[in-house]
């Protein structure tokens, strides 16, 4: 990539999908659809949001029509976090092919989203500060199932 923005902005993905495996790649099926409460998404919702924010991101940089079911994420069950962790590593994949396409000169590009005109920066720098709450969500059911065990 010619542009350090998307060197680092890559390194953030990778770093995001390394946390994301550590975090998951050892819970048995039972932890991916256990929610710590009421109103509480899953780690395989989680996972699923998490893997289509990120590709509507990149879908929104390149000008690409999302081909994003955001209902979908919310109704995730029965998959196994080596399924979810694919998902996930084929966005990584996608962002590693997609992002050297991009320059400095495209960030203030206005794009079309379903909430209106969004500039591909900030869909990027959204898609990426979305998905890292989401991982704190992530993270802290996993705590949560995990000392539900001991």
């Amino acid at each position: 990539m010619k542009d350090q923005f998307f060197v680092d902005y890559l390194g953030l993905l990778e770093g995001l999908q390394r946390r994301l495996h550590k975090d998951v790649r050892d819970l048995p099926a039972e932890a991916m659809d256990w929610s710590p409460g009421p109103e509480m998404s899953t780690v395989a919702v989680l996972l699923a949001h998490i893997t289509g924010v990120l590709h509507e991101g990149i879908d929104l940089a390149l000008d690409n029509p999302p081909s994003r079911v955001r209902e979908q994420e919310f109704q995730t069950r029965g998959v196994l976090s080596a399924e979810m962790l694919r998902r996930l590593d084929a966005v990584i994949d996608y962002a590693r092919g997609a992002l050297p396409r991009l320059g400095l000169e495209d960030l203030a590009k206005e794009r079309n989203d379903d909430d209106g005109p969004i500039s591909c920066g900030m869909a990027l720098l959204h898609a990426l500060e979305h998905a890292y709450l989401h991982l704190g969500h992530l993270q802290v059911t996993c705590q949560m199932w995990r000392q539900r065990e001991t």
